[in-house]
């Protein structure tokens, strides 16, 4: 593990090719310094839009009261806390306590500033493993899972049964392309999803390309150009818009608002909004190729504990994060940022408060991280090619086979 400053630089500049890929809006201009003496103690997290007065907000200052200090929390965008952790690291003024988006878990242990689980004596066998793993380096942990959110499909339940489809049928790509052919055959509008050329592009792409067996390492083998080539099928023959191009997850959703659409591909954090859209929904896995459910990526964030000169602070710290991810903590928490828990005791209290919530879990319980499988900090110099391969099928500018060759050529680069 390297500490080095030009470790640290690099890691900025991997770091900036990721944003966050939940429904976490806003930002802040607000900003810690490091760790300060006389029992205060300073936690970073992506959640601006949790003032000191919401439950969030409560929940951390009761967590430092517990263990019997005071915290002075900051909330800011993801990228941004990302970029601030690095170089507060490198000023040798980190915070104790740090809650990040999980792909930028691998950037920070790279870059030598988080500390393991098992040195902090941090309990995670409660956690499901798939859900750790995105936070998992070299057989290591390095931070705990506060919960997880993933895609699925919802689906409007009117406009499916105008076109004479039954969500039920739908096993496969081959099931669901007909579905479109029939809602579209109806006069209305097939699926919604976001490809834009940033990280939501590649998280939206990812359950189709492992739906159809793709590997990451191999971006242009014959199982990733049939996902890209799924797409661009959908959206020659206009199942899908064309502004897909365009779509954030957000702009999607509200296409999917409009009541016009039979599909939208987005996630848990947006069961609110359904409940608000006027008309009755339901929701479904996104379909594997040859059917069962796709892998799909996780989201959500992972408490972690910054290196600090003096070690003697993380005993306190080690306390703030097993109040925060305990059991009688993560319901209200996960509720309130429509996550899925990340224990299976947890989550069987959410489905019984919620039975909406079993697609998701199910959904879960399947979920890969994006850094997984030993990609750690090579994810980035993947992602970004594969979603400029995406627009450049998409658009037309080549065809999904050239695209995916391109993106390979440039990920391999990316790596040396």
């Amino acid at each position: 593990m390297r500490n080095s400053r030009r470790t640290l630089i690099a890691a900025i500049a991997a770091l900036g090719t990721l944003t966050s890929v939940a429904a976490c809006g806003g930002g802040s201009d607000s900003s810690a310094s490091g760790s300060n003496a006389g029992g205060t103690y300073t936690f970073w997290d992506p959640y601006p839009q949790f003032d000191a007065s919401s439950a969030w907000g409560k929940l951390v200052s009761k967590c430092g009261t517990d263990a019997g200090v005071k915290i002075k929390r900051t909330g800011m965008d993801t990228t941004d806390l990302g970029n601030k952790a690095l170089l507060a690291a490198q000023q040798g003024n980190a915070p104790d306590v740090m809650l990040v988006d999980n792909p930028v878990v691998s950037t920070l242990v790279e870059a030598g500033i988080v500390n393991k689980t098992s040195d902090l004596g941090l309990d995670t066998k409660p956690i499901q493993q798939n859900i750790l793993g995105a936070g998992t380096i070299d057989g290591a942990s390095y931070g705990v899972p506060i919960g997880a959110n993933t895609l699925a499909l919802y689906y409007n339940k009117k406009v499916l049964s105008a076109a004479g489809v039954d969500p039920a049928s739908i096993k496969d790509w081959s099931s669901l392309t007909a579905a479109l052919k029939k809602v579209k055959g109806a006069g209305k509008k097939g699926i919604t999803f976001s490809a834009i050329n940033t990280e939501e592009g590649s998280f939206q792409f990812l359950p189709w390309f492992w739906g159809a067996g793709g590997d990451l390492t191999k971006l242009n083998s014959a199982k990733g150009v049939a996902a890209l080539s799924l797409w661009k099928q959908w959206v020659d023959a206009g199942y899908a818009p064309k502004d897909v191009l365009q779509n954030t997850q957000t702009t999607s959703w509200q296409e999917f608002a409009t009541g016009d659409y039979a599909f939208s591909e987005n996630g848990t954090w947006q069961l609110g909004n359904a409940a608000k859209a006027g008309f009755e929904y339901g929701v479904i896995s996104i379909p594997g190729q040859s059917g069962g459910s796709a892998p799909v990526p996780t989201g959500g964030e992972f408490v972690t504990v910054p290196v600090q000169k003096d070690s003697a602070r993380y005993d306190v710290s080690k306390k703030i994060v097993t109040c925060l991810t305990s059991s009688a903590n993560l319901l209200a928490t996960d509720t309130t940022l429509a996550y899925v828990a990340p224990t299976a005791a947890v989550q069987a209290k959410q489905v019984k408060a919620n039975p909406e919530l079993k697609p998701w879990v199910d959904a879960v319980a399947a979920a890969r991280g994006r850094t997984s499988g030993g990609l750690g900090t090579k994810y980035p110099t993947i992602s970004q090619p594969m979603w400029t391969a995406v627009q450049a099928a998409l658009s037309g500018g080549q065809s999904p086979q050239a695209a995916l060759d391109a993106a390979q050529t440039a990920a391999g680069k990316g790596k040396n």
